[in-house]
């Protein structure tokens, strides 16, 4: 498949970003150190798919990216405590209203026993008074009683007369004396219905005061984590609006890296048509030197072919860096610019300033700095098995070999993270006739 039909199909597969499953915590939790290895195990694959998936892509755009997809996580639990200081504020503002009604109504039961206690006491003062009286009018008329006021009579009308009077100040007294008691009952039970009243108006304005403290404390709480939410929504605004502006340049970039790609394959795909010439040229030569020596009667010996011996791809080049394979061949959804991309090579996974060497003899026809691959060596193989192979370094902290031919094994330069990478590796791609294609095949 040509550069340009990767490019279209490149840009066929625009999807949606998707969110990064439980944002690769790149550590364990607390409870985590009690268990085995497994979750240690589990978090370090996770942070590989993540470097796998954002190969090609800046260091700044996946920084930005997973802040934003970080603001992203906090903000529901944000919103969840918003939600419950606002409930816990207005429980307590209801609390603060309901003790306050139920002061107000305590306070209006003790006004009415007091006002009820002094009308009680006012009563119970006259009905005094008119006992002190009598007993005193009694007193200074001798006190009589009802036999002696009746046999005072002079006649038997005035006795009944006499006799009626008598029964009506008993009565009067009578009355007068349970009228004072049942004041002084009264009296006594409203006393205590308002040491009641008044021992709840105290209580009730101790929970008042209480009740205030906690409304207003639930308030700021309440202000605090709403204040929370609104720092995180803005902080998600900026950052959204950040991740988007890096995206389009991120995605300028990336078209830039393709015309360089282009530009590449147009040099390998003439590398190649003048390998093929050369090796054509050289065939005919030797065939003309063989027919020269039968014609002479001569046997005619041809010299040693290069690395290009016979046979499958497979072994051909040797492993460009002593390392294990981390990351393969393949077509993957990054999921900050939600582009699919093809990762047109490998990675082995080693640290920066680990030496790099030539995986076959052969020419370097371009070296340096070169967009998304950072510091990058091309080496031109010439015709192999039928095709014009070519090889590149790329991320490489510093260029050893920058130009002219190099024999396997020799040392071109070491590895890095140049340009768009997200740690320390070699990136290795193998190009045939200016296509990219799959190095496992070659190695």
């Amino acid at each position: 498949m040509s550069t340009r039909a990767q490019s279209a199909r490149w840009r066929r597969y625009a999807a949606t970003p998707v969110a990064l499953a439980c944002l690769l915590s790149f550590g364990l939790a607390p409870h985590a150190a009690a268990d085995t290895g497994d979750d240690k195990d589990r978090a370090d694959k996770q942070v590989q798919l993540l470097q796998d998936q954002v190969e090609g892509t800046s260091a700044e755009l996946v920084t930005a990216y997973l802040a934003l997809k970080d603001a992203q996580a906090k903000l529901p639990a944000a919103q969840a405590t918003l939600a419950q200081a606002q409930a816990a504020a207005q429980a307590a503002a209801k609390r603060n209203a309901e003790i306050g009604v139920a002061l107000q109504v305590a306070k209006a039961n003790e006004a009415r026993a007091t006002e009820r206690l002094a009308v009680n006491a006012a009563s119970l003062d006259e009905t005094q008074r008119d006992l002190d009286a009598f007993a005193a009018d009694m007193f200074q008329g001798g006190g009589d009683s009802q036999l002696s006021i009746a046999l005072g009579a002079t006649s038997p009308d005035d006795f009944a007369t006499r006799l009626v009077l008598a029964d009506t100040v008993t009565a009067m007294t009578n009355e007068a004396i349970g009228r004072l008691a049942s004041s002084r009952a009264d009296g006594e039970a409203t006393k205590a219905y308002l040491n009641a009243v008044k021992a709840e108006v105290e209580d009730l304005k101790r929970q008042a005061e209480s009740a205030l403290v906690a409304a207003n404390a639930a308030k700021a709480t309440a202000q605090q984590a709403k204040d929370a939410v609104d720092a995180l929504v803005a902080t998600h605004a900026q950052l959204a609006a950040d991740v988007e502006a890096r995206k389009a340049n991120e995605l300028k970039l990336l078209a830039q890296a393709e015309a360089e790609q282009e530009r590449l394959r147009l040099v390998l795909v003439e590398e190649a048509r003048k390998a093929r010439e050369a090796e054509a040229a050289r065939v005919a030569a030797e065939a003309k030197k063989a027919a020269e020596a039968a014609a002479a009667n001569k046997t005619y010996t041809p010299p040693p072919k290069s690395d290009a011996a016979p046979g499958a791809k497979g072994g051909f080049l040797n492993y460009p860096a002593n390392a294990p394979i981390t990351s393969g061949y393949a077509w993957r959804l990054n999921p900050v610019t939600g582009v699919y991309q093809l990762h047109a090579g490998i990675d082995f996974g080693i640290s920066c300033g680990t030496p790099v060497y030539a995986t076959a003899t052969g020419t370097v026809i371009q070296s340096g700095m070169f967009y998304s691959y950072g510091n990058r060596i091309v080496i031109s193989h010439g015709i192999v098995r039928g095709v014009g192979l070519a090889t590149t370094y790329n991320h490489l902290s510093r260029i050893v070999v920058a130009s002219g031919p190099v024999v396997r094994g020799q040392l071109i330069g070491y590895s890095g993270t140049t340009g768009h990478s997200t740690g320390c590796h070699l990136h290795f791609e193998t190009v045939e006739d200016g296509v990219r294609t799959n190095p496992i095949a070659w190695i």
